[in-house]
C-alpha cells in the first residue's frame, strides 16, 4: 500500500502548473494534500479531469486559506471530517479516514509563524490531538498521522538549527510536542528508517534555499508501535517540483 502526503501550497496552482502528474504517475493508494486553499466547487469546472481519483475534501471556512483534501483507489471504511473542536475544525486542518488495520489522518497543523497567537494555537492544536490519538489508542486503534507538521523535531531535521532555536517551527516548546507523540506510542517512521540520513522537505522560496537545499523537514508520517513491522520504506521525493514542500511516500506490506 502506498500513501503519499504532499503539502501543495494551493491546489489550483499547482494543477496549473501541472504537479500533480507526477502523484499520480507513482499509482498511489492513498493521496493526502495539505493547504489546498480551495474548496472543491472551486475546482470541478477547470480541473475535474485532472483530479484522477476519487476524494474527500475538507475545506476552511476562511476562503483561500488552509484546507485538506484526501484521494483514494478504493473507497475507505470511514471518513470524518475534522477533529471534533469547532476551534480547529472551521480552518478545515483534518481528514480521517478508516482502514483495514488502521486510521490514517491527513493533517495540515497550525503554524506559528505569524505572531505569538498563532504559536499558542498551534501549541493548543498539537495538545488536543493528541488526546484524541490517546483516546483512539485506548480504545485499540492503530494510526497514521501524516501531514505538514509545520515543526522540525530534532537539529538533524533543518539546516541551521542553532541560527533558528527562537524560530516558530522550532521552537523548544514546539518540539517538545513532538517528541511527546514519540512518547505516547507513536513512532517517527522516516527517522527509524534513516536514524542519520539528512533530507528536507521544505525550502523558503527565499534564496534560492532549495537549490542550495537549505531546508526543513516538516513533512512526517507518524506510526502507532504496532504498525511499525508493516512500514517496508519511507521515501522523500526532493526532486518533485511544484510547491514549496515536496511529497514524501509511507510503503506498507
Amino acid at each position: 500500500m502506498k500513501i503519499i502526503t504532499w503539502n501543495v501550497n494551493g491546489i489550483r496552482a499547482a494543477l496549473n502548473k501541472d504537479a500533480l502528474a507526477w502523484v499520480w504517475a507513482q499509482s498511489p493508494d492513498v493521496v493526502c494534500f495539505q493547504e489546498v486553499k480551495a474548496r472543491e466547487d472551486q475546482l470541478m469546472v477547470l480541473h475535474r479531469e485532472k483530479l484522477k481519483l476519487p476524494f474527500v475534501w475538507n475545506a476552511a471556512e476562511r476562503a483561500g486559506y488552509s484546507g485538506v483534501a484526501t484521494f483514494f483507489r478504493d473507497q475507505p471504511l470511514e471518513t470524518i471530517l475534522g477533529i471534533g473542536n469547532p476551534k480547529f475544525d472551521c480552518e478545515g486542518r483534518v481528514i480521517q479516514t478508516v482502514w483495514p488495520g488502521f486510521r490514517l489522518m491527513n493533517i495540515y497543523f497550525p503554524s506559528g509563524q505569524r505572531g505569538q497567537a498563532r504559536v499558542a494555537y498551534k501549541l493548543e492544536f498539537y495538545a488536543y490531538l493528541l488526546e484524541v490519538c490517546s483516546e483512539l489508542h485506548r480504545k485499540g486503534e492503530n494510526l497514521i498521522i501524516t501531514g505538514d507538521f509545520n515543526t522540525a523535531h530534532m537539529p538533524i531535521d533543518l539546516k541551521n538549527p542553532k541560527s533558528n532555536q527562537k524560530t516558530s517551527g522550532f521552537l523548544p516548546e514546539e518540539r517538545a510536542w513532538m517528541q511527546k507523540f514519540l512518547d505516547s506510542g507513536f513512532v517517527d517512521t522516516f527517522r527509524q528508517l534513516y536514524p542519520e540520513k539528512v533530507q528536507y522537505t521544505w525550502w523558503t522560496y527565499v534564496s534560492s534555499a532549495r537549490a542550495r537545499n537549505v531546508g526543513w523537514r516538516l513533512d512526517y508520517f507518524l506510526v502507532s508501535k504496532a504498525l511499525l513491522p508493516r512500514v517496508r520504506d519511507v521515501v522523500i521525493h526532493d526532486a518533485a517540483l511544484g510547491s514549496d514542500h515536496c511529497p514524501v511516500e509511507l510503503i506498507l506490506n
